[in-house]
């Protein structure tokens, strides 16, 4: 963040504002709006400013700025034609500690006037830290069409019921969930059409009806990294959930996107790290649920696809807990499509199979013969530390050693890594990539060259030094 955005209490202080023109005259405005007690230095001042001086909204300081006018200031804008004037208010500023924002200059802002949609209190700020103030404007119109006007209303009778309900529902989370729902239920409907009066008395009526929030867990597949992979369904439980238990392989950028305010716990497995014993993981979601919270279990790509997520749900069932499930799109259609490589294809593959890596020694498990025949894709999760093993079995089985091969590590996320290969060199690339990594095995593994719109040439290749000498 360039920027931290923060609301500013500006009842009552003072402010100071160097110019006369339309520029300054809009910040003016603005900062008028919040309550601020607003100087103006200017030579020329345009209509507004006159209207608002003979009023006594505006404080008119003179013609000429000085550095000590900011004394005393709590914030201060420079709007002027003048460069040298708007970088001396800038310096002076700096030098007392006061917040400035020199218009159409963001090297010289140590504040930045974002794009509002005013929906009083409900105040909705945009910034693009101005590197892009017309995209932010074009935000703000997107968001002007969607928010209806009478959030500002419902925010308002909301916040007169406040102390009553807190006294009635000590519980946080008592008080969330009956929040959520006046403003998904009639009180919403009431106030949207101008009925007030019914609207707080709905809310009354609510709360005599009040139970206790029953716990409900959603597993929810995560993607494979990239966040804008996540489903809308995924998004939207996410914001609501009391506690996330999520695992390693949950990108960053997935985890931002959590309700902010939620309880996180990390339960993922990761070789080579302490993990959370699968038995506890499922303890913990029973006992948050038993409490009475909502609670997400996020995984990464599919909780169906090699995620256990079927045990933790046979455990909920168990425990009579409701649940919900939201898919997620799988490492094995994520990955692949993001480096060029279809699962299917009309020359090459007719057949897609997904397995894991997680062997026993003998992998007896595994019909290596089904897995080894030609014209199939074959997409090994978790396989990199059994590359040996894999290898060994599908050339023992009947693949051909020139069976085109890519290792995805990091799939979808900007991080991606993709090397390539033919079966016979699987476990010396495997040496070059690091978990998490996908390993396909088939012929259309060619095509990555050419449909590679994610990965980068430099990426695919060159290949490291030692693979060059082994292709």
């Amino acid at each position: 963040m360039d920027y931290l955005p923060i609301f500013a209490d500006l009842k009552r202080r003072p402010c100071l504002v160097v110019g006369g023109g339309n520029s300054a005259w809009r910040k003016t405005r603005m900062l008028l709006k919040a309550g601020a007690d607003v100087g103006v230095i200017a030579s020329k001042l345009n209509a507004d400013f006159e209207a608002a001086i003979a009023a006594g909204q505006v404080r008119y300081i003179g013609e000429a700025f000085s550095p000590n006018d900011l004394d005393g200031i709590f914030l201060a804008i420079a709007a002027t034609p003048h460069k040298a004037l708007n970088a001396l208010v800038y310096q002076s500023a700096n030098q007392r500690q006061v917040l400035v924002n020199v218009v159409d200059d963001t090297q010289r802002c140590s504040f930045i006037v974002p794009s509002i949609v005013d929906r009083s209190p409900i105040i909705v700020a945009i910034s693009s830290s101005g590197k892009a103030p017309v995209l932010a404007r074009l935000l703000r119109q997107k968001l002007e069409a969607i928010l209806p006007q009478h959030l500002g209303k419902m925010a308002t009778l909301a916040g007169g019921f406040r102390g009553y309900l807190a006294a009635k529902l000590p519980s946080f989370s008592s008080r969330r969930a009956f929040w959520e729902q006046a403003f998904n239920g009639r009180f919403a409907d009431l106030v949207a059409v101008g009925r007030d009066t019914e609207a707080q008395q709905a809310l009354q009526q609510q709360l005599h009806q009040h139970t206790s929030p029953v716990g409900q867990v959603a597993l929810i597949g995560a993607g494979p990294g990239d966040a804008g992979l996540l489903t809308l369904r995924g998004l939207q439980l996410m914001q609501q959930a009391d506690v996330v238990l999520y695992d390693y392989l949950v990108s960053d950028e997935v985890m931002a996107l959590v309700r902010r305010d939620a309880e996180l716990v990390c339960v993922g497995k990761k070789a080579g790290f302490h993990s959370v014993p699968q038995q506890q993981t499922n303890r913990l979601i029973v006992e948050y649920a038993q409490q009475g919270k909502r609670v997400v279990r996020l995984k990464g790509g599919d909780p169906f696809v090699f995620g256990r997520g079927a045990e933790e749900l046979e455990v909920l069932a168990e425990a009579g807990i409701d649940f919900q499930v939201v898919p997620g799109i799988t490492a094995a259609a994520g990955a692949t499509a993001y480096a060029g490589i279809p699962l299917t294809h009309r020359d090459y593959a007719q057949t897609a199979m997904f397995i894991t890596g997680h062997l026993k020694p003998d992998g007896k498990q595994l019909d290596w013969s089904t897995l080894a025949r030609g014209n199939q894709t074959l997409v090994i999760y978790m396989g990199l530390m059994k590359s040996s093993h894999i290898q060994q079995q599908l050339l023992q089985h009947g693949r051909a050693a020139e069976t085109p091969i890519a290792i995805i590590e990091r799939g979808t996320q900007t991080t991606q890594k993709v090397l390539t290969g033919q079966l016979d060199q699987l476990a010396d690339l495997a040496q070059y990539a690091a978990s998490p990594s996908l390993i396909v095995v088939g012929e259309v593994v060619k095509l990555s060259h050419k449909l590679a719109w994610f990965t980068t040439k430099e990426q695919l290749s060159p290949q490291p030094e030692a693979v060059v000498k082994l292709a």
